[in-house]
């Protein structure tokens, strides 16, 4: 089943960011980009590494209109306690999302039934709070801060202009393709 189009469900999470615990809901996401980036537990081994590269790509991020949310199903209270203990987490500017009873995963089918804990998942979602783009991937497995801000610019210029698609490799500035029956017979 895919993920695509699907709209994240109401929730209510606590989060660890700015030094200070409060809480995030749907609510807070609409109106903006989102990306979910969901890692299956803090004080691990890749999961630094790549929390790391997006904080420091977390300016580009946030130039795109995009806000980042690191989930794993770790609560608020572990969340700061790595981020005080960790030199590559405490880089992070962005909310650390608490998922301890799984919804978020879950509802993203990100979810480990086998292991308990979300696999490396990352989801992008539009300002209605549906999800564009997304890839999960073996949780042995690192993912790269700039595809999938590239893959964020793109999915924002579809979005603003459904009558273009962008090609593999796209960055903002590239040429792009308007679809149409003239050119299948070149493809």
């Amino acid at each position: 089943m895919t993920m695509l189009q699907h709209e994240l469900t109401d929730f209510t999470a606590n989060i660890f960011h700015d030094d200070k615990f409060s809480q995030l809901t749907k609510k807070d996401v609409l109106g903006h980009w989102s990306l979910f980036f969901f890692y299956p537990n803090d004080f691990s081994f890749v999961c630094p590494t790549e929390l790391e590269d997006l904080a420091d790509h977390y300016d580009e991020f946030k130039k795109a209109g995009c806000e980042i949310y690191g989930i794993s199903h770790d609560t608020e209270f572990v969340h700061k306690a790595w981020h005080e203990a960790n030199d590559k987490i405490a880089k992070i500017q962005f909310p650390m999302v608490a998922d301890p009873t799984n919804r978020l995963s879950r509802d993203l089918d990100s979810y480990d039934e086998v292991n308990g804990q979300a696999e490396r998942g990352d989801f992008i979602l539009d300002p209605e709070g549906k999800v564009v783009a997304y890839e999960v991937i073996s949780s042995n497995v690192g993912r790269n801060a700039e595809e999938i801000l590239r893959r964020v610019e793109a999915s924002q210029f579809v979005y603003a202009h459904g009558d273009q698609v962008c090609p593999a490799k796209w960055t903002p500035g590239d040429e792009t393709i308007a679809p149409s029956l003239d050119l299948v017979g070149q493809l």
